[in-house]
């Protein structure tokens, strides 16, 4: 009973997790959208220029350390041990804090340094500017692993909402503000930036919120303990909590440290090698900007298999523990058989209507070709993401990370052989290789530590078939409805907004069908989500699913 218990538990913390980190994403994804159509591509290259180094340091500062964090103050917590997890909050918060302060002061007065490196000093305002965010976010990042350590995970999931929501709200207004009352784009990418700032209070209001009960809760429990200890501090040195919490968040710190320095990597080269090829300056910061529309599109693509990894870790270390190697070759077969599902629709489709989403999302079509281009980005990333929570799950929590280095230095040397001769086509391209090459690289991966095979009539041939029919159903469509609506809509906005919104439906209606009829989804795939077996009974009276043998997992 105790055992069920525990696992509901845990099902539900990390439900309330992945479904905040959904938010969170989603919301950091649509927002560059209305801030472009505020701001026109120069406010959007400020932001993206940068926002990846912001990230990085983040990361540094932060990453690992809320994981870290839980897993120490959950170990000192069964062992009943109430003052040692206060203790390990004291520690981590001193670190922390000093790591926020040092990184504050490095990358405010590096600023104008940075920008020269980038090309262009009028970023050391937007530098500084996003440095102020710096000391406070490690402060979030351990209150969260307080909590997320007594399996209390909606402070968590709730401050990460409620960050990014008044961080949003606040980059929208304040570039409506600049570029109303002082036409200035670097001014609306300042404010911008600095968004991260008055997100970062509002997480750590809310999460005082939730210290506060927490600390009303524990008091009788602690006035207790420290009657038992009769004075004594917790076992446990500030020595032991420092090397632990180092031992557990460097891993994941390093992991998580990669993905930023994709698109860091475009901050430093892209305009520099626009520039060093011979388009000017004021040029080259428009096509950067250009380039960077693709980013939401993207990182909107990618959602299924980020929350596919969140439930990947824990269910593969679970098969792991328990040495099921059937269990964990059906359940890695299974994750990327499905993310590959919706990545490979979700690419083509993206290439294929390039050109009315670019117009619908951003009011002109300035750099189609590389967004159809980066569209192939997604299949790939996505394949990434939950290959990497695979290997995570496996303990092989650095190897992921090694793979995309790998692949960031693929980006680093295509975009300075690619970019003077394609322009920024090439760096979408760059990208691409990058994310494929990661992709591959864990695939081998997987295949060597879990004995997971990869059919290719399964895995690839039947979902590529009813990707290939798809395509035909939208090609038509993007086509057919230009030629009838161009002489009707007057707005070539919202003639594209028609024709894409069309595609993407007419697509999607017809990948599902012909996923159905060729075998690609099965019965015991819809059981995976919520009401499959009812969803499952309608279609196979309707004649679109199969009926099938069942092979569950292997217990």
């Amino acid at each position: 009973m105790f055992a069920e218990k525990s696992s509901s538990h845990f099902v539900k913390g990390a439900a309330i997790l992945g479904i905040a980190g959904l938010i969170s994403k989603l919301l950091g994804a649509v927002y560059r959208i209305p801030y472009q159509n505020i701001t026109g591509d120069i406010g959007l290259y400020v932001y993206m220029q940068v926002y990846p180094l912001y990230s990085t340091l983040l990361i540094l500062a932060t990453a690992g350390f809320p994981i870290a964090i839980s897993k120490i103050v959950s170990e000192r917590l069964a062992l009943g041990d109430v003052l040692g997890a206060r203790k390990t909050f004291r520690v981590a918060s001193m670190v922390l804090a000093g790591l926020g302060l040092l990184f504050f002061l490095l990358l405010y007065a590096g600023a104008p340094w940075i920008s020269r490196v980038m090309g262009d000093e009028q970023l050391t305002l937007p530098l500084r500017a996003v440095a102020w965010s710096l000391p406070l976010v490690p402060v979030v990042a351990i209150m969260r692993g307080y909590f997320q350590g007594h399996q209390n995970m909606v402070p968590t999931g709730v401050s990460q909402v409620v960050e990014q929501l008044f961080r949003v709200i606040v980059i929208l207004i304040s570039a409506f503000w600049m570029m109303n009352v002082y036409q200035d784009a670097y001014l609306a990418g300042t404010g911008a930036v600095f968004a991260a700032f008055p997100g970062a209070v509002m997480a750590i209001l809310v999460l005082l919120f939730y210290w506060q009960k927490n600390t009303r809760a524990q008091r009788r429990v602690l006035r207790q303990q420290r009657k038992q200890m009769a004075g004594n501090e917790s076992q446990l040195s500030n020595r032991a909590i420092l090397r632990s919490i180092v031992v557990y968040a460097l891993p994941i710190c390093l992991g998580a440290l990669v993905l930023p320095l994709i698109p860091l990597v475009d901050s430093l080269t892209v305009a520099n090698m626009l520039q060093w090829s011979g388009v000017s300056e004021e040029m080259s910061k428009i096509l950067k900007g250009v380039f960077d529309r693709g980013q939401p599109l993207i990182q909107f693509g990618t959602f299924f298999a980020t929350s596919l990894s969140l439930a990947l870790v824990p269910a593969i270390s679970e098969a792991a523990a328990q040495g099921q190697q059937r269990v964990i070759a059906v359940r890695t077969e299974l994750a990327m058989r499905l993310t590959f599902l919706l990545g490979l629709p979700a690419s083509f489709g993206l290439a294929l209507l390039a050109e009315p989403v670019n117009v619908m999302l951003y009011g002109d079509d300035s750099g189609t070709q590389a967004l159809a281009i980066q569209a192939f980005t997604i299949v790939f990333a996505t394949l990434s993401i939950s290959s990497s929570g695979i290997l995570q799950g496996l303990g092989r929590v650095m190897l992921p990370a090694v793979h995309l280095m790998i692949g960031v230095i693929v980006k680093l040397l295509a975009n300075l052989l690619l970019v003077p001769f394609l322009g920024i086509s090439g760096s979408a391209i760059a990208t691409v290789l990058a994310y494929a090459v990661a992709m591959l690289l864990n695939a081998v991966a997987i295949v060597r530590h879990t004995g997971a095979r990869f059919p290719l009539r399964t895995l690839v041939g039947k979902p590529f078939l009813a990707v290939c029919m798809m395509s035909v159903v939208v090609f038509a469509v993007d086509y057919g409805m230009l030629a009838l609506l161009t002489d009707q809509i007057g707005s070539e906005r919202l003639l594209h907004a028609v024709v894409g919104l069309t595609g993407v439906a007419a697509g999607a209606v017809v990948y599902g069908i012909s996923l159905f009829l060729t075998g690609g989804l099965t019965r015991s795939d819809l059981r995976l989500i919520p009401k499959g077996e009812r969803i499952a009974a309608l279609l196979t009276r309707l004649r679109l699913l199969r009926e099938e043998v069942s092979h569950g997992e292997t217990h």
